[in-house]
């Protein structure tokens, strides 16, 4: 079934990417170095906000605009993000998108490394670059992004049924300390001309009387989307005639056959 998707480090490929706002500084870095052709359009930071079919939809009306004799593949600069991107079709070439609950494992470079953190730093708020020029009022909270995916809000029953009681009745523990903020972390991911959104994310840390912690963003999942690297364990190739679905595993999202 993914037997189509070119997973092979090739290069003079055209790709059309899609992407949120957020990672703006990011993916340009990348993509005035990468081996192929990227033609990128950037969406408003938030979309995730506005409901998992509203935002579906919105993309889906932008990938209805590419001229898919131009491209070689479709890249989605989002990861499952309220689940927006659920339902999303391939119609004549591949799309692929990387497997992340959300934007943090972007900036943190594979979803283990933020699944370890999370659970090591509950109540952490991240900030970014992106996440503060390109709006710092916009919460991180939303529904599917990792505490959401793993069960906040879920009933006890319902997480009993899904994961099991002894694992339901730690999640339920852990997922309690996310109701309060504690920490703010800064990722630095090498795009930064200086300190100031360090300083300012300092300062938001000062205010609330939280603590601090800058950690050490990390590229490599961006730039292996854009070059083409797509290895089945951090992305989903989705052929031409499939669908992205939920996976509700460590795979995050899967395929599905489209019915169009």
């Amino acid at each position: 079934m993914d037997g189509e998707i070119d997973r092979t480090n090739g290069r003079n490929r055209r790709f059309k990417l899609f992407a949120c706002e957020i990672l703006f500084r990011e993916i340009c870095s990348i993509a005035a170095v990468a081996k192929n052709r990227i033609d990128i359009e950037f969406l408003p930071k938030g979309l995730h906000d506005i409901g998992r079919q509203a935002m579906s939809s919105r993309l889906s009306e932008k990938i209805n605009t590419v001229d898919e004799t131009e491209y070689n593949a479709i890249l989605l600069g989002y990861a499952l993000c309220s689940g927006g991107i659920v339902g999303l079709t391939a119609k004549t070439i591949p799309i692929v998108v990387p497997r992340a609950h959300d934007c943090i494992t972007l900036f943190l470079g594979n979803r283990q490394r933020y699944h370890d953190y999370f659970f090591a730093n509950s109540g952490t708020f991240f900030k970014t670059t992106g996440w503060i020029e390109r709006g710092a009022d916009l919460g991180q909270g939303v529904p599917d992004d990792v505490p959401e995916k793993l069960g906040f809000g879920m009933s006890f029953p319902k997480m009993v049924e899904r994961y099991g009681e002894d694992n339901a009745r730690y999640l339920r523990e852990q997922l309690l300390q996310m109701r309060f903020y504690t920490k703010t972390a800064f990722i630095e991911t090498g795009v930064e001309t200086d300190d100031f959104f360090e300083r300012q994310t300092i300062e938001l840390a000062k205010e609330r009387q939280w603590e601090f912690e800058k950690l050490q963003g990390d590229l490599n999942l961006l730039y292996r989307l854009l070059n083409g690297i797509w290895d089945e364990e951090d992305f989903l190739g989705v052929p031409p005639g499939y669908q992205i679905e939920f996976s509700y595993d460590e795979n995050i999202v899967q395929l599905k056959k489209s019915k169009l």
